[in-house]
């Protein structure tokens, strides 16, 4: 059976089951999750068959793509609707539909119906919810599997859309609908960045296809493809997050904690690495673009880092370790062919244990009536013995804790930063170490603050009454912390993953001034201090039910997102704001004012001419006497002069 024929099927299960539900109306209402699964989980059977096949075929001949039908036919630009899978794609087609149908899953327990709440609680509610997760996983799909950057800007577009809709899904909760408003527009911002970016590729290359793009890189002017990169990674930014296109992930987080799991851990967010990794080729051969990478990958992960510290809502916390991982992948992939195999594998990582941890948090939140400040948990591991051990082993892995996933592919990002070499791979490697301490500062705080202590709800609040998950709810989480734990070694074993992606990203070694195990034992010690230094600080002491109002400056700017949309809002809106009034009132006074005017004066004469038509003969008569009389006169006066 020939694979490239069957590629159709992995985007359009989800979208057949997402049109299927939200077409049919109330006659799915019962059935419409268990349909929303069985798509997600028939897409990841059509990946792993993929799979298998691709291992069959020679290194050289597991590429496959398949032309389904010219989309664009224009004299100019042609554009065809082809998908393509191969090694690259190959990961995160398993990741998306694996990871994905977990989720899905999860969803059933999480957003089943509950007495006494409202539509979004009942089936149809539920139904509606699976049907955009259905959605969002076919945009991705056609995302990491397009064969050209105008399928893959379609996919791009399709993926805004559905995390609009998930985001908003309790969209009657103004905060809900505010946070996708917010998030779409965010993103709108990096699209448009991505759009100019595919105009310069037409009239460049006179193509959007990848071959015909990577194949013309070599002859173009570094000026213009530094310009090609720059614009790439704007879109990049605000897929992933970041830097200064951040601002919109912790808002994201009103969403259902699903959505947060997918979106924010799995797919959504690592669509900018994916980007960056796919267009190696111009950044490799534009050094100030990749140079940007390096810098928005770096304060990134710093940033994400610092926000997390100060964060008492666990999926806010989360969102901000969100942020900065993904740093982590945009600094790796910034290095070039030397980053871009580990970038990737952080990512698979990084989607089982985040996975994992939101959908911990959700079982956190589900067992304490919806509350999701830290400072008013304490003490839930006897409650939750499952969450508790799973969410354990996912935070061991994101602190890069051996032999969990994250110590290998974090770990390699910090070897690789090192080995950029010279002082900025000093500086770059300071501060993915730097990163590597807070993360697990920030990590452990959020354990101790869930799961250790003593409990500090009280009768005062709506009395929680603590529980384990559904089984529908515990079993993804287990699969996830699986992943967490044996992830990161299958990856490294005999450099299985770095091999598997060489043929598409390319390798190469960097040979820094560090040695590999001095900068191990380095990430070890920081990761140490972390640890004890937030034991001491929420284990030993007291925890207060409200966080204290007296905080230091950097404490009080964390909670505020280091003042992330007060800068937007200071640089970009405001002065957005000036300069659309300024055109307004231009437009207003100044160019309609202009024809206004002209038809002012012109109505006005003829307002006033017309007052000499009154229609009587009599008038006319005088008026012609008139006229003659001194056209006469005139003639005796020149003829007297």
């Amino acid at each position: 059976m020939d694979t490239g024929n069957l590629l159709w099927l992995l985007p359009a299960l989800p979208a057949a089951g997402a049109l299927i539900l939200l077409l049919a109306g109330r006659t799915t209402d019962r059935w419409g999750h268990w349909l929303g699964c069985a798509t997600a989980f028939a897409s990841f059977g059509v990946a792993g068959w993929a799979f298998v096949a691709m291992l069959g075929r020679s290194t050289a001949d597991r590429p496959i793509a398949h032309n389904f039908f010219s989309w664009v036919p224009v004299a100019g630009l042609q554009a065809e609707f082809a998908l393509q899978l191969d090694q690259l794609t190959m990961c995160f087609v398993l990741l998306i539909t694996g990871v994905g149908a977990l989720i899905h899953l999860y969803s059933v327990g999480y957003m089943a119906p509950r007495d006494g709440t409202d539509d979004d609680y009942t089936d149809r509610g539920r139904r509606r919810f699976f049907a955009y997760l259905n959605l969002f996983l076919a945009a991705m799909l056609v995302l990491v599997m397009a064969d050209n950057y105008l399928v893959l800007y379609l996919g791009w577009e399709g993926v805004g859309l559905a995390s609009y809709l998930l985001i908003g899904f309790w969209y009657r909760k103004p905060s809900a609908a505010a946070a996708a408003k917010k998030a779409f527009v965010v993103n709108r911002v990096g699209d448009m960045g991505l759009a100019i970016a595919l105009f310069i590729m037409f009239a460049t290359f006179g193509s959007v296809d990848f071959g015909r793009v990577f194949a013309g890189v070599p002859h173009t002017g570094e000026g213009t493809l530094t310009v090609l990169g720059l614009l790439l990674l704007l879109g990049a930014c605000g897929k992933s997050a970041q830097v200064p296109l951040q601002s919109w992930l912790g808002d994201a987080m009103e969403g259902p904690t699903p959505v947060s799991a997918l979106i924010h851990a799995a797919t959504m967010v690592t669509a900018g690495v994916y980007l960056i990794a796919r267009s190696g080729a111009i950044f490799d051969a534009a050094s100030g673009a990749r140079a940007g990478v390096l810098v928005v990958g770096a304060v990134t992960l710093l940033f994400g880092a610092v926000i997390g510290c100060a964060k008492d809502d666990i999926k806010k916390a989360l969102a901000a370790s969100t942020m900065s991982q993904i740093g982590y992948m945009v600094l790796a992939a910034g290095l070039g062919p030397a980053g871009y195999a580990v970038a990737i594998m952080h990512l698979l990582t990084h989607g089982f244990f985040k996975a994992g941890l939101f959908l911990g948090a959700g079982s956190v939140m589900h067992a304490m009536n919806d509350e999701t400040d830290m400072r008013r948990y304490g003490g839930l591991r006897r409650y939750l013995p499952i969450t508790f051990v799973t969410f354990g082993l996912g935070y061991l892995a994101i602190i890069g804790v051996p032999p969990f996933a994250g110590f290998f592919s974090k770990d390699r990002i910090i070897e690789a930063a090192f080995g950029y070499g010279g002082a900025t791979g000093i500086t770059l490697g300071a501060a993915a170490l730097l990163g590597a301490g807070i993360t697990a500062f920030y990590m452990t705080r959020v354990m101790l603050l869930t799961f250790f202590g003593e409990k500090r709800w009280t009768a005062n609040d709506p009395e929680p009454h603590p529980h384990e998950a559904p089984m529908s709810m515990t079993a993804p989480m287990i699969v996830l912390a699986l992943g967490s734990v044996f992830s990161g070694g299958v990856f490294v074993f005999g450099s299985s993953l770095q091999n598997w992606l060489a043929p598409v990203v390319g390798t190469e070694h960097g040979e820094g001034s560090v040695p590999a195990w001095v900068v191990t034992l380095a990430a070890l010690g920081v990761v140490a201090v972390g640890i004890v230094v937030a034991y001491r600080r929420y284990a030993v002491r007291p925890v207060p039910r409200t966080a204290p109002a007296e905080v230091t400056p950097l404490t009080a700017a964390a909670r505020r997102d280091l003042y992330g949309d007060a800068f937007n809002e200071a640089v970009f809106m405001r002065p957005g704001t000036y300069l659309t009034r300024s055109l307004v009132f231009l437009d207003n006074r100044g160019i309609d004012g202009l024809v206004n005017t002209t038809a002012a004066v012109i109505g006005g004469l003829s307002a006033r001419i017309r007052r000499v038509q009154t229609g009587f003969v009599r008038s006319y008569a005088l008026s012609m006497f008139t006229g003659a009389a001194l056209v006469v006169a005139a003639l005796l006066a020149v003829r007297l002069l």
